[in-house]
């Protein structure tokens, strides 16, 4: 470098280190936010065609009729449980109440060391001979995949009792409020040769704990009515791999078979799950693509105009909701690359990717924040005369004004889908939550790269599961979508 160059430089006052650092993180967050708007306008482009060609239609369904089918054989539904006591009771008695056939058979699946959950259970099963409780041997908690594994033991000892293997096996959560059609629907799709379905996931509106914890605990609304609303019947059009939600979905027991005995070929014990995956859920779907199987999202809507979905309050701590989507972008975007790698054609790989932005959009977004204070900051140094403003190129101006109109029409879609769900007024507060959401994607994001090194130097993965407090069957909220 030039001496009088590297004197120059050393020679610029404060505010003209910040006009630096202002410019550069404007360049920076600029394109990369570009890239990512890109990447979702591509995905919107395929929704639109969709739509307009009439391949998106969500059909209606009589919710009674599917409520009372007949299954195709017998299905199993597993529910890995780990300190639900407030929970699993209502959970167990609304399923049961909800899914009348007598060839259901509902595994929960308990630890030893976790008394309060078995006796909720026990409770609740009023002698209802389809619920089978299974108690774990060893203590927990261990992983969610660890105890789903346990499940499937239980479910192919009874199968080799009974002289007959079930069909289907559908997947839950401890804390979930079940679609009474869900059942029929979910049975139905496996029927016609699909081997594995998922449903929508519409979280509840929260209504308890205050205001902030309303807002953080619905901030999962929008999310999920964009992401069940668009991003999934998009891979589902596109024949992509679907990941699962780990509850609302379903596999074929010829899929399930097939997994275990590629565990069994790789030396990992004969069992469907990964014992050590934070998120054997989001795995479950793309591993049963990977292997052939055809995978289906199935959006489908009750005679009252409600989304057949499985429904649920979603954590409303602060805290809470970091950890959950610490492991979700862990388990996904982190250890996702080394789990499930990036196989497939170019769909599959562009899809997959997309799933993985999570530790960049974090730091993107950081990025923006940070332009946003030292903007402010050049505002008022501005005005008090400490220093002048600094003229855009053209080409800064462009990536500006192609952000400001990406941003506008994502702020469209998020209103237009939330307010489809769930009205006009949760749509406007999707809005105002925009800055809540991004704040905990950087934490989050932050904390799942720290996490992920952890586990690099050898740490063991464990249930680091989110705390539920009430299910909405106890707040009268049973039928009701919103």
């Amino acid at each position: 470098m030039d001496q009088g160059v590297a004197l120059s430089i050393l020679e610029l006052d404060l505010w003209q280190w910040v006009s630096l650092l202002q410019h550069e993180l404007l360049l920076f967050a600029g394109v990369f936010f570009l890239i990512g708007a890109l990447d979702d306008l591509a995905v919107d482009a395929v929704w639109v065609w969709l739509k307009a060609s009439g391949q998106a239609v969500t059909p209606r369904r009589s919710r009674r009729t599917l409520q009372n089918r007949s299954l195709h054989g017998h299905a199993a539904v597993l529910i890995p449980a780990w300190q639900e006591s407030a929970v699993i009771g209502a959970t167990i008695r609304h399923m049961l109440d909800s899914w009348p056939q007598p060839n259901l058979r509902l595994y929960v699946g308990c630890y030893r060391n976790d008394p309060a959950t078995l006796a909720a259970a026990t409770a609740a099963a009023r002698g209802d001979v389809r619920l089978r409780l299974v108690i774990h041997d060893r203590d927990g908690p261990s992983t969610k995949a660890d105890c789903l594994n346990r499940l499937y033991a239980a479910m192919t000892t009874d199968e080799a009792r009974a002289g007959h293997r079930f069909a289907s096996v559908v997947f839950h959560d401890a804390e979930d409020m079940v679609d009474p059609a869900a059942l029929g629907l979910l049975d139905e799709t496996i029927a016609d040769g699909v081997d594995f379905v998922q449903l929508p996931v519409e979280p509840l509106v929260q209504q308890r704990g205050g205001w902030i914890a309303r807002h953080i605990g619905s901030h999962y609304c929008e999310e999920f009515a964009e992401a069940h609303g668009k991003a999934m019947v998009v891979r589902d059009a596109l024949s992509a791999s679907l990941p699962g939600a780990g509850v609302g979905c379903a596999a074929s027991r010829r899929a399930l078979d097939e997994l275990a005995e590629r565990r069994t070929a790789d030396g990992f014990g004969g069992m469907p799950f990964a014992s050590d995956s934070l998120t054997e859920d989001y795995e479950l779907g793309l591993a049963i693509g990977a292997a052939g199987g055809r995978c289906r999202f199935v959006r489908v809507r009750g005679d009252d105009g409600t989304l057949v979905a499985t429904r649920a309050f979603f954590p409303d701590r602060f805290d809470s909701v970091v950890r959950q989507k610490c492991r979700w972008v862990l388990g996904i975007a982190l250890q996702g690359w080394d789990r499930v790698g990036w196989s497939g054609g170019m769909i599959e790989r562009w899809m997959r990717a997309r799933d993985r932005r999570g530790p960049l959009t974090a730091l993107v977004l950081l990025a923006g924040y940070a332009l946003v204070v030292l903007t402010g900051l050049m505002g008022i140094a501005i005005a008090a005369g400490l220093t002048r403003p600094v003229p855009l190129t053209p080409l800064l101006e462009a990536l500006l004004i192609a952000n400001v109109a990406a941003f506008v029409w994502r702020v469209g879609l998020r209103f237009a889908f939330t307010a489809r769900e769930y009205g006009w007024r949760e749509g406007a507060l999707a809005i105002l939550r925009l800055p809540l959401a991004n704040v905990i994607a950087i934490i989050a994001g932050r904390r799942a790269v720290l996490a992920y090194a952890a586990t690099l130097g050898g740490r063991a993965a464990v249930w680091d599961k989110t705390e539920h407090e009430v299910h909405p069957v106890q707040l009268g909220l049973a039928g009701n979508a919103r």
